[in-house]
């Protein structure tokens, strides 16, 4: 649920808003203002996502009030005077709401603000997301992804080798399970029994990863998709 909260002083304009809000199955009302003093004591105590809020107030305007605002939700303006629009996209307003709007054009602007909170919750978790578990001789080992080399897969068992580190750790897997908790922009298959993590690649010989003494091969399966990283990369 989207935590979201309206701001308009026009009685039936806020009413409007309050009601498309609450009839939106993914946007959660948690404040309705009809002036922006109120709505900013509320947001110095309250966790918001989304604001949909009136440009032409008196007092402070919607762009003032956003403008002010150290951290401000995402932004969606609405106001009957269309010549403020490029001020609230300047504000890298989600969307622009022009007086009187239906509900289709109220939705299509929080669908927008769905999307994008969805995305940049996902980059945080990605980000947060930098290791995962594994069980080894009867303990769990916590395994950074920084500090794997390449992984490479047994009958039964992975081999995880990591830097800094003459033995690999060893555990009862299979390569393709742990490749699904792996992040695809950091580590590839490169063949059915090995995975290498790229930013730890050095050195390339006659399509062979060298890690140390160790040649990791590219197999056919798997040359365009590392041919495409290193045209990506390639100087």
């Amino acid at each position: 649920m989207i935590r979201t909260i309206a701001i308009d002083d026009e009685p039936l304009a806020l009413q409007l808003l309050t009601s498309y809000i609450e009839k939106t199955p993914f946007l959660e009302l948690i404040g309705a203002f009809d002036n922006p003093i109120d709505a900013l004591e509320f947001l110095n105590h309250e966790e918001v996502d989304l604001m949909f809020i009136d440009i032409q107030m008196p007092d402070l305007t919607g762009v003032e009030f956003a403008r002010i605002l150290e951290k401000p939700p995402k932004l969606v303006f609405t106001t009957a005077y269309e010549k403020y629009a490029l001020e609230g996209f300047k504000l890298e307003a989600i969307d622009y709401l022009l007086k009187p709007f239906g509900y289709d054009d109220f939705l299509k602007a929080a669908k927008k603000a769905e999307k994008q909170i969805d995305l940049e919750s996902q980059e945080t978790v990605d980000a947060n997301n930098s290791f995962l578990f594994l069980k080894s001789d009867y303990k769990i080992r916590r395994i950074n992804f920084n500090d794997i080399h390449y992984i490479e897969g047994l009958k039964d068992y992975v081999k995880v080798f990591l830097q800094h580190q003459d033995k690999p750790i060893m555990s009862l897997n299979s390569l393709k399970a742990l490749e699904s908790k792996l992040p695809d922009e950091k580590f590839m298959r490169v063949h059915r029994s090995f995975i290498v993590n790229l930013e730890k690649i050095e050195t390339i010989d006659r399509s062979r990863i060298v890690f140390g003494k160790e040649y990791i091969p590219v197999s056919d399966q798997y040359k365009k998709q590392f041919k495409d990283f290193l045209d990506k990369n390639f100087l």
